[in-house]
């Protein structure tokens, strides 16, 4: 009776205390990743630019808003939020609370599906089916009739006021330290509203500096900002994988964006010209997944230094 009761109960017991591990202790185990990139003209002294994403805020998570406002102690020369910032209709005035005090630094910003549309309870199995059938996620599709509106608009009033940059399908301009820092956004591709036409052609020539922002890393959008010539392009959306498997990485990208670089830096080739891309895994999970396993929540300090140069 023992044996045949033992190995399924011994398997019940190990997935009970992942789910226990991925949801009681790593999905709130924030860290900070530091990242360098040779980017920069010569000349150019280091900046230092915090990456924020996929906070997707529920209402009463005061250890994660504790961590993102201690997150101005390392004083950015300028924030970049790649989007995906609520999960709950109610969790606007938190996540401004969090924010608040990196809002006293330059910044800019773009939106994620789940900051214009409520999640919806969602089988995380299915990420997987879809992989296989060559679909991601929405796949670029608008969200389904009776989609829950979230309350965006304050929240992108908030960020106005405060100087941030709406990068929304736009473009726009940061001096620091008189320098002109051109970038160039935007809207969520992983629900269709990426409008590449009014952003095309490029850095501006006036720019000493310019970076691409977008929130999912679609290939199509990682084709243009490269074949354009930007040197660096940020993103979120992919939550680094979310469930990963130890020594062997994610599974799914929720986009189509190989599992190679599902997060961190890596680079994309188009057109002959090669930019570096970093995806940050976030620091949220949906309401209706709280879990991580072997992808912690993070925001990265990006540190931009000059080009390198070969003989």
């Amino acid at each position: 009776m023992r044996a045949r009761y033992g190995v399924p109960l011994g398997i019940t017991a190990a997935a009970a205390a992942g789910l226990a591990y991925s949801a009681g202790f790593e999905a709130r185990s924030f860290r900070l990743r530091r990242v360098t990139i040779p980017v920069l003209p010569r000349g150019m002294r280091p900046l230092r630019v915090l990456q924020v994403s996929d906070i997707h805020m529920v209402s009463g998570q005061r250890k994660k808003r504790a961590w993102l406002q201690s997150l101005a102690g390392l004083r950015p020369d300028f924030v970049i939020n790649t989007g995906d910032n609520l999960s709950d209709p109610e969790g606007v005035p938190e996540v401004l609370d969090a924010l608040g005090p990196l809002m006293e630094f330059p910044g800019a910003y773009v939106f994620g599906s789940n900051d214009y549309y409520g999640p919806r309870l969602r089988n995380p199995g299915r990420y997987l089916i879809e992989k296989i059938q060559g679909r991601h996620g929405l796949n670029g599709n608008e969200p389904v009739t009776g989609a829950v509106h979230n309350p965006w608009e304050p929240m992108r009033d908030a960020f106005d006021e405060a100087g941030w940059l709406n990068l929304t399908n736009t473009r726009g301009t940061l001096k620091i330290d008189g320098h002109t820092i051109g970038l160039t956004g935007l809207d969520d591709p992983h629900i269709k509203r990426d409008r590449y036409a009014r952003v095309a052609g490029g850095p501006a020539a006036s720019d000493d500096f310019s970076l691409a922002v977008v929130h999912a890393p679609y290939l199509r959008t990682l084709d243009a900002f490269t074949s354009d010539g930007y040197p660096l392009i940020l993103a979120g959306h992919t939550h680094g994988g979310q469930l990963c498997i130890p020594f062997y990485g994610a599974l799914v990208t929720n986009c189509d964006l190989d599992t190679d670089r599902v997060k961190g830096l890596s680079t994309h080739t188009e057109d002959g010209r090669t930019a570096y891309l970093h995806v940050s895994a976030g620091c949220g999970t949906n309401r209706y997944t709280p879990v991580r396993f072997a992808c912690p929540p993070e925001a990265t300090l990006l540190t931009l230094t000059e080009r390198e140069t070969h003989a």
